[in-house]
């Protein structure tokens, strides 16, 4: 059998080979713009066990050695680094790394989402990355309001609030600011109209998504989001892992019987966690039992530990909704 241990970058690859019936070990800097990989990978001999760090821009060599019929693990970078013990690091000796965690079966390989999971991935992040720049907008004509001396918060966005920020006397490279501001906010507004009507389709048709819809402030960008990046439920035995996962989970430094506790971790999935935050804030004005929870915190430490602090009740909750319903949450594969 073939074993490769695969440094990824993204122009080349460092591969470190063994074939284990001949004992022939290969070391090579294959090339990605001219072919050279592609046309290395189609000339082996027999199929393949890759093992790479997981990385971004990686798609199309995962679909290429699927098409060519390899099988590729993807391992926890942070472990793969962890278990490096030399301070000498050259795309070499990475790549002998892998081959060496893959061959003393400790390869640390993790659950992979589907191309179908990764597309409405996609969705997501288009969405989210537009309303951030309608926020941005929103925030810079709001500014030039507020210079003139209008606060109007939300009521600066209905009809009279437009047509007041439009009347605004401004000098007149403000007034094309403004202007161009304006065309801005009225381009996005199709797009993640659109796009918002894509994800509601795409959440409807998902039990699992349908099911975290029954939380109160939970709506089907959060659902969708959550069900596409967890995965299986299966996979995590208690809310806690899930937690971790999100990065929604304190740090701590304890030593010698004192324990200490930071901030959140912010391991994990940066857009998911920022749409549990907006979601809980949502759910503490909804729902009773999180809205006492929600002011009590408030009171006692801040408003900004008491919406992190209900995001994760939140995230408990939605664990618990697929558990007890059954629902794997998305397809994909997984080991370890």
């Amino acid at each position: 059998m073939l074993i490769i241990g695969c440094d990824l970058h993204t122009r080349f690859q460092r591969i470190a080979m063994l074939d284990t019936q001949t004992g022939e070990l290969v070391e090579r800097r294959l090339e990605h713009e001219n072919g050279e990989a592609r046309a290395f990978y189609a000339g082996l001999p027999e199929p393949a066990r890759v093992g790479m760090e997981a990385t971004g821009y990686s798609q199309w060599f995962e679909t290429m050695l699927a098409e060519q019929g390899h099988e590729l693990w993807v391992g926890d970078a942070a472990e793969i680094r962890a278990a490096v013990v030399r301070k000498q690091k050259t795309d070499s000796r990475d790549a002998y790394h892998l081959l060496d965690l893959l061959l003393k079966d400790k390869f640390p390989r993790i659950w992979t989402a589907s191309p179908r999971e990764r597309d409405v991935r996609q969705l997501l992040r288009h969405r989210h990355k537009l309303v951030g720049w309608r926020t941005s907008v929103r925030n810079q004509l709001h500014a030039l309001a507020m210079g003139e001396g209008i606060c109007r918060k939300g009521k600066l966005w209905t009809a009279a609030g437009r047509q007041e920020l439009e009347g605004l006397a401004l000098g007149p490279w403000a007034s094309r600011r403004r202007q161009e501001l304006l065309q801005m906010l009225d381009w996005l507004a199709a797009p993640i109209r659109a796009l918002d009507e894509a994800v509601i389709q795409e959440a409807e048709r998902r039990p699992a998504a349908r099911r975290l819809m029954q939380q109160r402030g939970v709506g089907p960008v959060t659902a969708l989001a959550f069900v596409a990046t967890i995965g299986p439920v299966e996979r995590f035995r208690n809310s806690k892992q899930v937690v971790s996962y999100l990065g929604l989970n304190p740090r701590e430094s304890s030593s010698g019987g004192k324990q200490r506790l930071g901030r959140i971790s912010k391991q994990g999935n940066s857009m998911l966690r920022f749409l549990l935050v907006e979601a809980a804030q949502t759910a503490a004005r909804e729902d009773p039992e999180l809205r006492r929870d929600y002011l009590r915190l408030k009171f006692r430490r801040s408003s900004a530990v008491a919406k992190v602090a209900i995001a994760r009740k939140l995230v408990v909750r939605l664990y618990w909704k697929l558990r007890h319903a059954g629902q794997p949450g998305a397809a994909g594969s997984y080991a370890g």
